[in-house]
């Protein structure tokens, strides 16, 4: 039977944990591929309530589980319960690496990226003892490189946004400089909707509505725009978003491969661009823009001097243990 279950063995995590050194290692087994009774370690974490499963993978070039063993253990009945599982793994041999991240979604999907993923994945290093002020690290969206502030939060440089339509992908007619896609009508759903289209080394799908509360039927509009193929051949994450004043958006989220999540932290990314380009919402200096998510806030911040954006927030353990990979009946 597909469907198969983790046996849990969960040891707490103390709240007091941000400031105390884990006292064991939560590396996985140096076989190059779990198998069926395997124990796994495992610790897990979240940022902003979008939470994962991180494995200790420092010593492989590739992930300990495979997709289907990741979306087993994301289970939230099942298994461990999670919106993904994110492998610390060695750096490539000869390139400007400290590390490499790789994560399967909940669904067995493997995004580019993950922006409360890598605020996550750096929390998980600076804990296994890997002690630095920032990291250079390797992900399918290119480098990314975290760095760890003195209150706790962690900064991460996301790169540049990519603006050109069929490089994000979408398939809808781009409308503005750049060859980008700015508020193009698009009917999905039976609807009219005005879509902005972003990369940050994963497609993003930006709308703009007056209330997320009444302008939107979220559990039926996010899926059904996620998985136009016909406007995003890729897929997309789907983003709505209300504009609070010139310096706070709100947003709602449905990820690609996770459904509804508590936070994205591409997405915000995406979305602050959109709305600086579409005359939302000014250019913010160095304070950024505050993005208020269902779990909570992160501060996005557009550089003018090297196109580069910067999201700050927070990264937390919840708790770490073993699972057995084993079939339920």
């Amino acid at each position: 039977m597909r469907a198969a279950a983790a046996f849990l063995s969960f040891i707490p995590a103390a709240l007091s944990f941000a400031t105390t050194k884990p006292s064991v290692s939560y590396r996985a087994s140096s076989t190059l591929m779990a198998k069926l009774g395997d124990s796994i370690d495992f610790a897990k974490y979240e940022g902003l309530g979008n939470d994962f499963i991180l494995i200790d993978d420092r010593d492989k070039s590739d992930p300990s589980l495979t997709p289907e063993q990741s979306e087993r253990l994301c289970n939230r009945n099942f298994g461990i319960g999670g919106d993904g599982v994110i492998f610390a793994l060695k750096a490539p041999e000869g390139e400007d690496y400290d590390f490499t991240m790789r994560i399967y979604n909940s669904d067995g999907s493997e995004p580019e990226m993950c922006g409360n993923g890598i605020r996550c994945f750096a929390q998980f290093l600076k804990d296994l003892g890997e002690d630095s002020e920032s990291y250079r690290i390797k992900t399918l969206a290119g480098p990314i490189i975290p760095v760890m502030n003195a209150d706790g939060t962690i900064t991460v440089d996301m790169g540049e946004p990519i603006l050109d339509g069929p490089t994000v992908p979408t398939t809808l007619a781009p409308n503005s400089e750049h060859n980008s896609v700015l508020e193009q009508t698009h009917t999905c759903n039976g609807k009219e909707w005005k879509i902005s289209a972003v990369s940050m080394g994963n497609p993003h799908a930006i709308i703009f509505v007056d209330d997320l509360e009444t302008d939107i039927d979220f559990s039926i509009d996010g899926p059904a725009l996620e998985s136009d193929t016909g406007a995003f051949p890729a897929k997309t994450n789907v983003e709505f978003v209300q504009v609070m004043d010139p310096t706070h958006l709100k947003m709602k989220v449905w990820e690609r491969g996770a459904g509804p999540t508590l936070a994205c932290g591409t997405g915000t990314c995406a979305l602050v661009v959109a709305a600086i380009r579409a005359g939302k919402i000014p250019r913010a200096g160095k304070e950024g823009v505050r993005v208020t998510l269902p779990g909570g806030d992160l501060f996005i911040e557009w550089r003018e001097e090297n196109n580069k954006i910067y999201m700050s927030g927070p990264a937390t353990l919840s708790f770490k243990g073993q699972a057995i990979l084993k079939d339920r009946p």
